[in-house]
């Protein structure tokens, strides 16, 4: 069963509890109590659990991102279908969700909060779900200051700092004649050629998709990762070249 099955299969909310899990529930038609739906500890979820938090959060958050420019474009809705593989015969319940979350009048600060939480020690998978709001703010050829700023909100939420977040900023919205290759890195340009080596092989570990899927991103969303994997790569090629480093 693809991820999106689990999803709105009915059930998966009172594995994941909180909001998160409240909002499932409801999409799915249940009456729910959301003051009782409380989240088991990130220790206690199994990989299924993990990966059905991912995908609510990315469906709910990029759902509250859509008020941040006032509207949900078609080129947005394709963009969702197409980068998240979301199958013909579950669109229509993937939607159901979207809709939810965007007319819920809770603000997107709990559903951001519980998945930083979940994942507080697996930051490249929060990176992902981050790529996946930028996937969608740009999909309609223009990125709404408010997007930018949502954004920024959960990158804080989940720990991010204001450099990490420029980092990601650089990696998903920036052309490739602008990216800076050091801000990629994450490294300064002082860096020594081992520093740069070490934090080469390091985000190769972290953003490694088996990597991720074992930390709880769905197959559906390993395409984000390859596309970062693709830019890491091509900055750090441009600064070995730059220093001569073999």
């Amino acid at each position: 069963m693809s991820i999106w099955g689990k999803v709105i299969g009915g059930v998966a909310g009172f594995a994941v509890g909180g909001p998160l899990g409240a909002i499932l529930g409801v999409a799915a038609g249940h009456a729910i109590d959301r003051a009782k739906i409380q989240p088991p500890e990130g220790a206690g979820f199994d990989s299924d659990t993990r990966q059905i938090a991912f995908t609510t959060a990315v469906i709910v958050l990029c759902a509250k991102m859509a008020k941040a420019d006032g509207q949900v474009t078609p080129d947005e809705i394709a963009a969702f279908r197409k980068m998240f593989q979301i199958p013909p015969d579950e669109v229509k319940k993937v939607g159901d969700l979207f809709n939810e979350a965007k007319k819920e009048a809770t603000g997107f600060e709990p559903y951001a909060a519980q998945v930083g939480r979940l994942f507080a020690h697996e930051p490249a998978v929060l990176e992902e779900l981050i790529a996946a709001l930028f996937v969608i703010a740009k999909a309609d050829g223009h990125v709404h200051p408010g997007e930018i700023a949502f954004v920024e909100q959960v990158a804080t939420i989940f720990g991010f700092s204001p450099h990490q977040f420029e980092r990601l900023k650089s990696i998903h919205l920036g052309g490739s004649d602008e990216i800076d290759p050091y801000e990629v890195l994450g490294i300064d340009k002082s860096a020594t050629a081992q520093e740069i080596k070490s934090t080469y092989r390091k985000l190769t570990r972290e953003n490694h998709p088996d990597t991720l899927m074992a930390q709880g991103v769905p197959q559906e969303f390993i395409d984000l990762a390859t596309e970062k994997m693709a830019t890491i790569n091509a900055a750090y090629d441009k600064v070995a070249k730059q220093r001569g480093i073999k």
